[in-house]
């Protein structure tokens, strides 16, 4: 008979209920997939966390890492400039941002990280450990150009290294976004860069991009392995691990990395079903 389960959405991808026993998820079918601990409980609660229109988990609450020890006035104007319109503004990009990229599966869990450079020494960012659907404006926290944190109740981003190299490299560079959308990803853990001159849109706005060796995400080693490359390149393929985006704004960073991702899709279909040689625009045309 047809199998009339429901499909349920978790974490962006729609999920099949008949390809899964109707007594749960027993102990037994974990033996054909290596790594697979969690408890039945938990893969339930995995399955219907993320309804489609259902509400949002909310991030679990975290104390904020220590501040620098800063002069009260300076601790005043710090908190000021993260109440401000200003800042209210950017919080609410970086929501939208973070649900956009969910939506599009850029990322997973609670990967991926966003940050803006509000002030000379101030840059907000995203929280660790809290997915970009569940983002909310309260939940943004505000470091300095060191990383230590001088303002909000969650904890920053474990990769702020990564985006704060950036802003002390490029000083135009105002927008971060960090991500591992699927066909981007799987050109950096295969160690090329996508080539050019084949889809205009990306050679426009994109452009070429590089590869960086890997290093451990969230250390200064990783912050450090995009130095040679940002100056010169708005994208940036993180080796074995994702990418990252730099611009004006952090919702044109974000532009960069759907443009990115479209563009390693769409070779990946003409190359990988299609079976075809990929044509190329004409010199005389670029």
């Amino acid at each position: 008979t047809r199998c009339s389960r429901p499909r349920i959405r978790s974490g962006g991808r729609s999920l099949n209920l008949c390809a899964f026993p109707k007594s749960g998820f027993r102990a037994e079918s974990t033996k054909a997939i290596p790594g697979l601990s969690f408890s039945p409980p938990a893969w339930r609660r995995a399955l219907t966390t993320r309804q489609a229109d259902g509400p949002a988990a909310p991030c679990p609450a975290s104390k904020a890492a220590p501040a620098t020890p800063k002069a009260p006035a300076a601790s005043a104007a710090a908190q000021a400039l993260f109440r401000s319109p200003e800042a209210e503004r950017i919080k609410a990009e970086i929501v939208t941002t973070g649900k956009k990229l969910w939506h599009r599966q850029f990322v997973d869990g609670n990967g991926g990280n966003i940050s803006y450079r509000i002030g000379p020494n101030e840059v907000l960012c995203t929280p660790t450990l809290c997915s970009k659907y569940d983002l909310t404006p309260e939940l943004i926290c505000m470091v300095d150009l060191e990383g230590n944190q001088i303002a909000g109740s969650a904890a920053r981003t474990s990769e702020i290294f990564l985006h704060l190299q950036i802003y002390k490299t490029v000083p135009e560079a105002k927008g971060v976004v960090h991500c591992h959308p699927p066909h981007a990803t799987a050109y950096a853990i295969a160690g090329r860069v996508p080539p050019s001159g084949i889809v205009p849109e990306f050679d426009v706005f994109v452009g070429a991009v590089a590869l960086t060796p890997y290093e451990t995400p969230g250390t200064q080693r990783f912050a450090e392995t995009v130095i040679p490359y940002v100056k010169n390149y708005n994208t940036v393929l993180l080796g074995n691990h994702g990418i990252v985006c730099w611009a004006d704004t952090v919702t044109h960073a974000e532009w960069y990395a759907e443009v990115l991702e479209t563009y390693c899709w769409t070779l990946t279909i003409a190359a990988g079903q299609l079976g075809v040689p990929v044509g190329r625009i004409p010199a005389a045309k670029t």
